[in-house]
């Protein structure tokens, strides 16, 4: 059993900067595979980015460059920091144990008005 708790979601201005943070019970964290999905109203979810256990990462083409995924193995967690923020990045991000077994966040919400 996994439980993952985010953080870190709310309103900013467009160009703005997050950081979601995703903290995961148990002591299966350090050899899992993390990722970040992204929901936007009336749209499918989507993959953002994902991290591996030996910190190997991949992105969405629509956020390379913009945004960075990380991990803190000590504090079994899972960061997602979203620089040069625009509107198309408005959604409800949730975070997703891939590795071993599929387990997924409660989500939350980020906004970025124009």
């Amino acid at each position: 059993q996994v439980q993952l708790v985010e953080s870190g979601g709310g309103l900013v201005q467009a160009g703005g900067s997050l950081r979601l943070s995703c903290a995961a019970s148990g002591s299966v964290f350090v050899i899992a595979s993390m990722g970040w999905y992204r929901q936007a109203p009336g749209k499918q979810r989507e993959l953002v980015a994902t991290i591996t256990r030996s910190g190997s990462t991949n992105y969405a083409d629509s956020v390379k460059g913009r945004f960075t995924i990380s991990r803190d193995n000590a504090k079994n967690t899972v960061y997602l920091q979203m620089n040069s923020l625009k509107p198309e990045d408005t959604a409800v991000y949730y975070c997703k144990m891939i590795i071993p077994g599929d387990y997924w966040g409660q989500g939350t919400q980020v906004t970025v008005s124009s």
